[in-house]
């Protein structure tokens, strides 16, 4: 029975790729800048996803990624040039070759120095915390070296030591390091990489959702997870690279960065605690400024169904009134009053009085030395004080007399929403003498006119 299933053949190691070079139209079409491509926008699509989680604005991240991207590669062929100099400035190299970045040939360590350069200018002009933005794109980082590290593949370069594990890559003739061509399979090392920042995106998101990671501690988690990975990986590896006391230089390097990520990780959650707010709020529209505009304006002018301000001539008064109210104070012999929504408002002593009413507000003024009686009033029909309000008033109808030294010292306050007669009913003031002391007067004596009082 087993004789009649088809075999299942399981290849003893990871083929390589034929090619990694497709020509379109005449241009050439490279995996690895593909798989460089690929690594950026999933990783701007993560970072992007957790930096609005977090009430950031995408459009302010989307110019930070512009910033970014651009001193990150430029950086990390510095960096790569710098430590592998022979192979483009030693004898029988040629310089050129060292712009040719499609080749292959990124450092990690210069893309991070060089792109968190860019991201910290950029946020600089957006008013943004760096650290919150780092946070934010620690697992995107990640993710994007995954992707990026897979364009190693198509190029047949940065495998480990030989191996005859089914898991080893095969490695064509050409691409063979000096000193290994009898050898077939190596580590794919470039695959461990992978696999290992795959775990070091998921130990970053989890550890953040658990802890609320800030102020650059999620970033400083990633830096340590990578580096962990990155020290043992690299021994693995075959290429040629510079050494320092029997040990690669990105195996130094790598030691270095881990220990100040471990550092800054611990001080930062002694000092600083918590997460920063990076909540972010739309800068105010025209039509907002527009009506804060129109507010001040009317706030600056007498307008209707809104505060009102009104000066008299012999002191310097102004009283407003909202809602139905009416308030006025006195000055210096000058009297002023304003009323709004449909009340009324009069004065009436003091030498020199002055009233304005907005909203439907009837007001009525005294000039000096006029007789009260002789003032045409200026109650409409429709605000005609009822019948019960003029037998009210009608007591305490007489002129109004103040004597001399309280000039400036006659405040008076009306009822919010209850109409104010004319002069000749208008309320006795704190400062009037009692009934005793002065002759009584019916409502159709004249009143002396009033001058200036000394």
């Amino acid at each position: 029975m087993s004789s009649l299933l088809p075999a299942v053949i399981v290849p003893a190691f990871i083929p390589s790729p034929s090619q990694g070079v497709w020509h379109v139209f005449g241009l050439p079409l490279r995996a690895y800048a593909l798989c460089i491509l690929a690594g950026i926008f999933a990783g701007y699509w993560l970072g992007r996803k957790r930096w609005v989680a977090r009430g950031g604005s995408p459009e302010v991240l989307g110019d930070i990624i512009m910033w970014a991207v651009p001193f990150g590669l430029v950086g990390a062929r510095i960096y790569h040039v710098l430590t592998d100099w022979k192979r483009y400035f030693g004898e029988g190299a040629d310089p050129v070759d060292a712009l040719k970045i499609w080749n292959g040939g990124l450092g990690i360590w210069g893309a991070i120095a060089f792109g968190a350069l860019g991201a910290w200018l950029a946020c600089r002009r957006h008013k943004v915390p760096f650290l919150a933005v780092a946070d934010a794109m620690a697992p995107g980082i990640a993710l994007a070296q995954v992707l990026g590290r897979f364009g190693n593949y198509w190029n047949q370069e940065l495998y480990g030591r030989p191996t005859d594990q089914w898991f080893g890559l095969e490695i064509d003739p050409a691409h063979r390091v000096a000193g290994f061509e009898q050898f077939a399979t190596f580590h794919p090392t470039f695959l461990y990489e992978m696999l290992w920042n795959l775990g070091v995106v998921a130990l970053v998101v989890l550890a953040d959702r658990r802890f609320r990671l800030g102020h650059g501690r999620a970033f400083a988690l990633y830096v340590a997870g990578y580096t962990a990975g990155r020290a043992w990986i690299e021994n693995l590896r075959i290429d040629t690279a510079d050494e320092v006391l029997g040990l690669r230089l990105n195996v130094w390097t790598a030691l270095i960065v881990f220990a100040a990520a471990v550092v800054f990780f611990v001080l930062s959650a002694r000092t600083r605690p918590g997460r920063e707010n990076i909540t972010t709020t739309p800068a105010p529209s025209d039509d907002t400024d527009d009506a804060a505009a129109s507010t001040d304006e009317a706030a600056a002018s007498t307008s209707a169904g809104g505060a009102n301000a009104s000066t008299s001539a012999g002191g310097a008064n102004a009283s407003t009134s909202a809602g139905g109210g009416s308030d006025s104070t006195s000055a210096g012999g000058a009297n002023a009053s304003t009323s709004a929504d449909g009340a009324n408002a009069s004065t009436s002593a003091g030498g020199a009085a002055a009233s304005t009413s907005a909203g439907g507000a009837v007001a009525s003024a005294s000039a000096e030395d006029e007789p009260v009686r002789d003032r045409p009033s200026s109650v409409t029909a429709e605000q005609q004080p009822s019948s019960s309000d003029t037998a009210a008033a009608e007591p305490s109808a007489r002129p109004a007399e103040i004597p001399a030294g309280t000039a400036g010292a006659h405040p008076s306050t009306a009822e919010d929403h209850a109409p104010a007669t004319e002069s000749a009913t208008a309320s006795r003031s704190d400062t009037e003498p009692t009934p005793s002391d002065k002759p009584k007067a019916d409502a159709t004596t004249t009143p002396p006119t009033t001058g200036t009082r000394d």
